[in-house]
């Protein structure tokens, strides 16, 4: 009898990626709409993306099956 595999969790496959060297990236918060009230410096810092936190980057190292 064959084992069951772990699934992906999708929600965390679409937010994060995988870097070439195995890091996680993600997008900044508040980025996705409303951007007329918000600054020109604040719009382009939050084109930037960022590593995913140490604590939660195992938890979604094991959700995406890595």
């Amino acid at each position: 009898m064959a084992k069951t595999k772990m699934k992906t969790n999708k929600a965390i496959a679409k937010r994060i990626k995988v870097t070439a060297g195995g890091k996680l990236r993600r997008r900044r918060p508040l980025a996705g709409h409303l951007k007329s009230r918000k600054s020109p410096k604040r719009v382009r810092g939050l084109r930037q993306t960022r590593s995913v936190s140490k604590g939660f980057g195992k938890q979604a190292k094991r959700m995406l099956g890595l």
